[in-house]
């Protein structure tokens, strides 16, 4: 039997990679294909050479403890809390008020339309479905946004909600499933339920902070064991979160039982690694995580999905039985979701500190809210006996639940799924920016540029005769003058425009330099973190258009910053040597970058980029703009030398011989990749570096 299980397994999976093939060639979104295709694997198990297919099945334990900490930790590491902080209203008001919205209208509303179709369904099953139902799958949903060109934001904001809203609908669906097991008992289950859900998400932020930083500085200690790193970031997803189920179980205080929830906790966990534990790692495995997480949730995804689809075939409840509840419940959480949407987001419209969320996007979220893993994972943790004393039918409750939520999430990734890309260009949401609008047609006329010069080359080598030269060389040339008198047209302002473009490869220019000097040691990863989070927001400013940075200064003393100092220093953590190291050195990599991108800006007059960044007066402008910055940030260095000479001296040391020593390392592993020194050498060689 267990030969039968491992078989199905590897089949699945073989079957899975067939299944993305096809994805790719047809256009049609993986998950879609995944749920189909887990539904004709049924027939195929009926033929008895492939009746080992069915010996693999999901179970809530499987799906609970092994798959949903895996997605759960590979969509929160690589969120950016910066940038989701910059839109906290609109997450917050989605993922609790608005889930919260959408599991009471799916309950009343759904009670309602049962009444209607005549079928007497109690509240308390409406109010479950609504909690399982009510939650978004952002894997389903974000590749699609990514591919059709939905905006960075709307994409943030959207794997935000999907993200926190797996947190509040599942500590609701534990509350309703209390209820089930004591009663309803008026107004003193309501206080229990309030007390019982505060406590699940504080709490669990609460304990998902203490781990994330706790396996942070458990990846600071064993830093170069690449390993090791990679275990710990293997640990901390399903640590935290079956930590989070034994506390669960058995702490209570003062007879109160203390509930953390293992998602929010697993979420929050997982957030504090992603965005500092990330940073204390070293620059090779750093790298490498994503896609060693990104296979991981592939993996799991593709398993749950398309075993999805032989649940839903497999169900005892009969197809005519559930048809006409689930054409009911379709429009209901169709409702449901706009409703929860608009109302949420109209109250987060109205904090003026964040960007307000136009109308065609609320559209877009409405109508892309596709369901999937965590809706599965909930409705087979519903007890088998689960009974009601006013439940008539001869069906239980968890089957009723399961076949109407099934049948909603094949609706989702059937119908809303295939259309997502419609409602992009429909809602206008896919249209380029400025920047970006000239950005495609400079990039098509370097390319064009550069096909001239190749024909030269083939021209030269007698790989073309002259007459296939003659025409190649017009035709090319004939597309070059049409995409620049197109250029020209539809640009509105292009030197600022262009000056744009410019400021935005410059900043990419830094970050990359940034990670070399961290790779080489030459800089902490405070200073690293604190320098790209400038870039970045110095990018998304450019991007949206707005006023650049006055000073380097504008970030660094944010309110932020100046109250972490002052905690730091309060709690002795922080001495003023410290502190003057870390704004020397924060200065010095300035002003590294900055030397960086004017050697850069002289480079592009020589090279192919000219044809893009060809507005020298926007040129300029870009130059005036580092010249001045590296003005500011030279006497604000000399500033540190004057007032700090000894700190200064030593620091210069060290990052010399931080310098050397990554050095002697990367002329190592030249030797070795090289064939030029034998393994034996290499690490011989190595071990002597490092003793």
């Amino acid at each position: 039997m267990s030969l039968d299980i491992y078989l199905s397994v590897f089949t699945l999976m073989l079957i899975a990679l067939g299944i993305n093939v096809l994805s790719v060639k047809t256009k049609i979104p993986y998950t879609v294909l995944l749920v189909i295709g887990g539904s004709c694997l049924v027939p195929l198990s009926e033929v008895e050479l492939f009746s080992f297919i069915t010996s693999f099945q999901l179970t809530p334990e499987l799906l609970f403890f092994v798959f949903l900490p895996i997605l759960i930790f590979e969509s929160a590491f690589n969120i950016n809390i910066r940038n989701m902080k910059e839109n906290k209203y609109a997450i917050g008001m989605l993922s609790i008020v608005g889930l919260l919205a959408s599991t009471f209208f799916i309950g009343y509303a759904g009670q309602w339309a049962f009444h209607w179709l005549g079928l007497e369904v109690p509240l308390l099953v409406t109010l479950l479905f609504g909690a399982i139902i009510s939650a978004t799958d952002p894997v389903a949903v974000l590749a699609l946004f990514k591919e059709y060109g939905a905006p960075h934001r709307l994409t943030l904001i959207f794997e935000g909600e999907s993200l926190f809203n797996d947190g509040t609908a599942f500590a609701i669906f534990l509350l309703l499933l209390g209820i089930f097991e004591h009663g309803f008992n008026g107004s003193a289950t309501v206080m229990n339920g309030v007390m019982s859900f505060l406590t699940m998400m504080l709490g669990g932020c609460l304990f998902g902070l203490l781990m994330g930083f706790f396996f942070s500085l458990l990846i600071q200690w064993v830093k170069g064991n690449e390993h090791l790193e990679i275990t710990l970031t293997l640990l901390v997803a399903h640590f935290t979160f079956l930590l989070s189920e034994l506390i669960s179980e058995s702490v209570v205080v003062y007879g109160y039982p203390i509930h953390l929830s293992s998602i929010i906790a697993t979420l929050v966990s997982s957030l504090v690694l992603g965005n500092y534990g990330r940073f204390k790692m070293s620059v090779g495995v750093e790298q490498y995580m994503g896609k060693f997480w990104s296979y991981f949730a592939f993996i799991a995804n593709s398993l749950v999905f398309i075993l999805m689809g032989l649940l839903f075939t497999r169900l005892t409840i009969s197809l005519h039985v559930t048809i006409f509840p689930i054409l009911v419940m379709i429009p209901v959480v169709i409702l449901a979701r706009a409703a929860s949407i608009y109302f949420s987001i109209g109250i987060a419209n109205q904090f003026k500190s964040e960007e307000s969320i136009p109308m065609n996007w609320q559209h877009l979220m409405s109508w892309g809210s596709l369901r999937g893993s965590l809706a599965v994972i909930m409705v087979l943790l519903i007890p088998d006996d689960i009974s009601l004393a006013d439940w008539p039918y001869d069906f239980s409750i968890k089957e009723f639940i399961i076949a109407i939520t099934i049948g909603c999430i094949y609706f989702s990734l059937l119908i809303k799924a295939t259309t997502i890309g419609r409602m992009v260009r429909w809602l206008k949401i896919d249209e380029l920016l400025p920047y970006e609008k000239m950005s495609y047609y400079k990039s098509k006329a370097l390319i064009y540029h550069t096909l001239e010069a190749r024909i030269k080359q083939l021209f030269d080598q007698r790989n073309i005769s002259e007459a296939q030269f003659n025409r190649l060389t017009r035709d090319y040339h004939e597309l070059y003058l049409e995409i620049c008198k197109q250029c020209q047209s539809e640009t509105e302002n292009p030197q600022h425009v262009v000056e744009n473009m410019l400021r935005i490869y410059t900043l990419a220019i830094q970050k990359g330099e940034l990670k070399e000097l961290f790779r080489r040691d030459e800089i902490n990863d405070i200073i690293y973190k604190k320098n790209l989070a400038i870039l970045e927001t110095q990018t998304e400013r450019v991007e949206q258009d707005k006023d650049k940075l006055k000073s380097l200064n504008d970030y660094f003393y944010s309110w932020i910053g100046l109250l972490s100092r002052f905690l730091k220093r309060v709690l002795f953590f922080w001495s003023k040597s410290n502190e003057s190291h870390q704004l020397y050195l924060y200065y010095r990599t300035q002003f590294k970058l900055i030397n960086k991108v004017l050697d850069e800006l002289d480079l592009i007059q020589k090279s192919p980029l000219v044809e893009v960044f060809g507005d020298h007066q926007a040129i300029d402008n870009v130059r005036k703009l580092y010249m001045f910055l590296k003005d500011q940030n030279a006497q604000q260095m000399e500033h540190e030398i004057l007032t700090n000479k000894n700190i200064v001296d030593e620091m210069n040391e060290e990052s010399a011989i931080a310098l050397l020593r990554t050095h002697h390392e990367d002329t190592l592993a030249d030797l070795h990749e090289n064939e030029i020194i034998s393994s034996k050498l290499y690490v011989l060689l190595k071990k002597e570096l490092h003793d």
